[in-house]
């Protein structure tokens, strides 16, 4: 994944059997190349993964001391601490971060990694691991230098500085489990194109399918990570005829709207029904009850992701992947069923 090698545009008019000047035309003004011709040149540059570069590209060192990072939302503050944190560790060593955001869409994430790159990006910080392989295939081919966070995979595949979604939920449902729980609901992240969302509703099924003492998971609804969402989600639990006694959200957010929308149908929390978050944002200790969730080292992370994609852009070899634990913090919004308390 060094920064070496990439394509150049001597490359691209080689492999389409044109001159350089025609790839620049048809890449800058298309119009005013035939289309036969301009499809021959797209083939070529998306065979070797060319993209072209300005600015700093043009100097000696190859170096523009800017990288990109690809977050999933910017409407949310699961990623704000991680990515600030991330950023000043660039700073010390004159490096700038550009942000873009993918709006959970692998597609989109594409056109925004082909975009930074443009743009002249060294390299690059991306969220999670769910990605189509044309995106994988694009970075090996550019040698593009990335780190992945937001997750963990023990795999020579990447380098991976975050922590272990699933394992984290499953530790969280078994936390809820020994309170007494038994009936439990899931308001889960949109899984589709999200690995992390995914990864939590497998720890926590895994959890509930391993107790032996008769747990199980009344119903699993995905949202969107929104307060409105986790209203709505909890208006979707709660109207069934099969009751959990807790509720395990996604994330902060959704617990949040969830805890909102039970005060407001007059359910107690954590009397009537355990809520519980995850990431622990601000938002976690100062909603009323304040929420037991999974802490996400969050800056921790953002500087270690830094100093690893730094080690690849000097061209030193970067550690193996780093797993960083999360740990569960212990609110008022969990608590033993009515039924057990009393």
């Amino acid at each position: 994944m060094k920064n070496t090698g990439s394509p150049t545009l001597e490359d691209v008019a080689e492999a389409a059997g044109v001159s350089t000047a025609t790839i620049s035309r048809a890449l800058n003004d298309p119009d005013k190349v035939a289309k036969e011709t301009r499809e021959r040149i797209q083939k070529a540059v998306d065979r070797l993964g060319y993209t072209p570069n300005f600015g700093g590209r043009v100097l000696a060192s190859n170096r523009t001391n800017t990288v990109g990072a690809i977050i999933p939302s910017m409407a949310n503050a699961m990623f704000a601490s991680g990515l600030q944190a991330f950023q000043e560790v660039l700073a010390e060593s004159g490096v700038t971060l550009l942000v873009a955001s993918s709006g959970y869409d692998t597609e989109h994430e594409f056109r925004q990694i082909r975009s930074l790159m443009t743009h002249g990006a060294d390299g690059l910080l991306l969220i999670g691991d769910e990605r189509p392989q044309k995106t994988k295939d694009f970075l090996a081919l550019r040698k593009i230098p990335y780190v992945i966070s937001w997750c963990y995979r023990n795999t020579p595949d990447g380098l991976y500085v975050g922590f272990d979604n699933e394992k984290a939920a499953y530790k969280l449902t078994n936390r809820v489990l020994e309170f007494g729980h038994r009936d439990i609901a899931m308001i889960a992240g949109i899984s589709k194109g999200n690995d992390r969302a995914r990864n939590r509703i497998e720890g926590v099924s895994r959890a509930v399918r391993e107790n032996t003492d008769g747990a199980r998971l009344t119903k699993i609804v995905e949202a969107r990570y929104r307060l409105e969402n986790g209203a709505e989600a909890f208006d979707e639990i709660m109207s069934a005829s099969d009751l959990p006694t807790a509720i395990i959200c996604g994330n902060d957010v959704l617990a949040a709207g969830a805890i909102v929308r039970a005060r407001k149908k007059g359910a107690r929390v954590p009397d009537d029904v355990s809520i519980t978050g995850f990431d622990d944002i601000g938002l976690a200790s100062v909603v009323e009850p304040g929420l037991t969730t999974v802490r996400v080292p969050q800056i921790e992370m953002g500087q270690e992701a830094a100093r690893q994609l730094l080690r690849l852009l000097s061209n030193q070899p970067a550690t193996s992947s780093i797993e960083i634990e999360t740990e569960l913090v212990m609110r008022d919004s969990l608590a033993a069923p009515k039924a057990l308390a009393v």
